[in-house]
């Protein structure tokens, strides 16, 4: 039996608005009973108490029930400001056999995180990008900004080519205010036979580097087909690139060990030079249920609060 979190369960609800609500109870259902039960209460309504707070601020019955200092977040506090950056380029748009492609997966993960902060009263905005950056919405953190964001995503479709690099920089350039930005896209390597996709995988960190240096947050979430991850082919077979087009034959009995070795040296080479930036680094296939999904993402955060 399937969670009821998992994506061909939500694929059965059409509305993203309410598969978004549906991934976020489930998933504060599930914190109750688990090691990051005291994350749930400050995400809603607590921050960490800090040197210099004072004491007489400290909330004693969330001590009692976690063993944690916290205290109630005044009104005037923001906590973050948080862009949601989608990469909308063709291959985001590829699914083998699972119910959901790589780019629904994330507009209903994306959803999900937003509904998430916005309950925090914590502003969220959204960035589009393949080669260049598209039309925005601002940070907001008013009730109604939940459809703005919903609605926005549910008429995205992929399509094009990327430029992970490139559009990153110019969200460096275009944010002025230190935020959480959360990168949701599959990394490919852009298909250029004249640059080694080792230097495009370096591109890549170092625009990341430009948004840490800047001051921002960042969360790279990576998300693959499950097909992707476990290349579950055989014989004879032609894959079709699906931002160029061109097309390739292989054996696939016989390419499987080195396609699995380069892909794992392909995430290494992120989850590595994420790290050195202090960046959390969030690996995702298109099989994963959501709440296991929002609670990789804890594993990569809990160490920050």
């Amino acid at each position: 039996m399937s969670s009821p979190l998992s994506p061909e369960a939500l694929q059965q609800i059409k509305r993203l608005d309410l598969r978004a609500r549906m991934v976020v109870r489930g998933f504060l259902q599930g914190l109750h009973s688990s090691p990051f039960q005291g994350f749930s209460v400050q995400f809603s309504e607590h921050r960490r108490y800090n040197r210099g707070d004072d004491p007489k601020l400290i909330d004693w019955l969330v001590y009692a029930k976690t063993d944690k200092y916290f205290i109630k977040r005044f009104e005037s506090e923001t906590n973050l400001v948080g862009y949601l950056v989608i990469d909308l380029s063709s291959s985001m748009g590829f699914t083998e056999s699972q119910s959901m492609t790589k780019f629904e997966y994330v507009t209903c993960l994306a959803a999900a995180l937003t509904y998430l902060m916005l309950m925090q009263q914590d502003p969220v905005g959204l960035i589009t990008f393949d080669e260049k950056l598209h039309a925005s919405l601002p940070a907001r953190s008013r009730r109604g900004h939940l459809g703005d964001v919903i609605a926005q995503l549910s008429n995205l479709q992929p399509q094009g080519t990327t430029d992970v690099p490139a559009s990153l920089s110019q969200v460096a350039a275009m944010l002025k205010q230190h935020s959480l930005v959360m990168l949701f896209s599959d990394l490919w390597p852009a298909d250029d036979d004249s640059v080694d996709w080792k230097v495009q995988i370096d591109q890549t960190i170092s625009a990341l580097a430009r948004l840490r240096h800047a001051g921002h947050d960042v969360i790279v979430f990576h998300v693959l087909d499950a097909a992707e991850v476990e290349f579950p082919y055989d014989g004879p077979v032609q894959f079709t690139d699906s931002e160029s087009g061109q097309t390739v034959s292989v054996d696939a009995t016989g390419f499987r060990a080195d396609y699995l070795a380069a892909l794992q040296e392909f995430r290494d080479a992120y989850r590595e030079g994420c790290n050195k930036l202090q960046i959390d680094y969030v690996p995702l296939d298109t099989s994963m249920p959501f709440d296991t999904a929002l609670t990789e993402y804890l594993t990569q955060r809990q160490g920050r609060f």
